[in-house]
């Protein structure tokens, strides 16, 4: 089955992570994938929340938010609403998980590393290219503090790549990348978090229009693990540059 846009079922959307986006930030990329651009940044302090003071231990975390045009319509800013939605919640928190997955925390030393991921453009994915394009600012705000000698030389914080894609049911077909107009229309939908080394992180998967089975799950975690496996190509590409 040929898609919309021309790709075949189990093809990524162009992607493009843009390292070192930001000039002030310790860490940042802009990542695109498709029509999806979602700027991810990296601080770094030293110092740890007060309850993990004295454990020898550092701490990473996300926060995730939406321009207000980054749809097709304008959506109110959350601060003017005075509060947090639950879906920005929930995704941050997902962030979060995921980077913390693959990082040693007793390496990182006492310091802390917030992740900002702002999603200028949205066309579905938005949370799987965050935690993609996260991990590249991740990786270089760790670099920064050991440059800086935040960080032991030797330590190995970074115990692995992680990536994340989205996969779902269209028409009974299984597909790799969901863009807005296949999200919408998906049977199934699923966010799938991969370790470098093809390690689950998360998977979240609605049944939205059909319950699926114990084999369409399977094929809609291998297109995940294959796509992440690319994405960890590019992630290192991005990296090395």
């Amino acid at each position: 089955m040929t898609r919309k846009d021309g790709r075949e079922n189990d093809q990524l959307r162009p992607v493009t992570i843009e390292r070192g986006w930001s000039a002030h930030a310790e860490g940042s990329a802009l990542i695109t994938v498709g029509g999806t651009k979602v700027l991810c940044t990296a601080s770094l302090t030293n110092g740890v929340p007060r309850w993990l003071t004295g454990k020898g231990k550092g701490w990473v975390t996300a926060e995730y938010a939406m321009l207000p045009r980054a749809t097709n319509s304008r959506n109110d800013r959350e601060s003017i609403k005075g509060k947090v939605g639950g879906r920005t919640h929930e995704i941050s928190r997902l962030i979060g998980r995921a980077l913390r997955a693959v990082v040693d925390t007793k390496a990182l030393g006492e310091n802390t590393i917030v992740i900002d991921c702002d999603v200028l453009q949205a066309d579905g994915g938005t949370r799987t290219a965050a935690i993609t394009g996260a991990y590249v600012a991740l990786a270089d705000a760790i670099a920064w503090g050991r440059e800086k000698k935040f960080i032991a030389q030797r330590s190995e914080v970074l115990r692995d790549s992680v990536a994340a894609v989205s996969v779902g049911i269209i028409d009974g077909e299984p597909m790799l990348d969901l863009a807005y107009v296949e999200d919408v229309r998906a049977e199934t939908d699923m966010n799938v978090v991969v370790t470098g080394r093809g390690l689950f992180v998360e998977v979240q998967g609605t049944a939205e229009g059909a319950p699926f089975d114990k084999a369409e799950l399977d094929r809609l975690l291998d297109l995940a693990v294959n796509g992440c496996a690319d994405l960890r190509g590019i992630q290192s590409a991005a990296l090395e540059a």
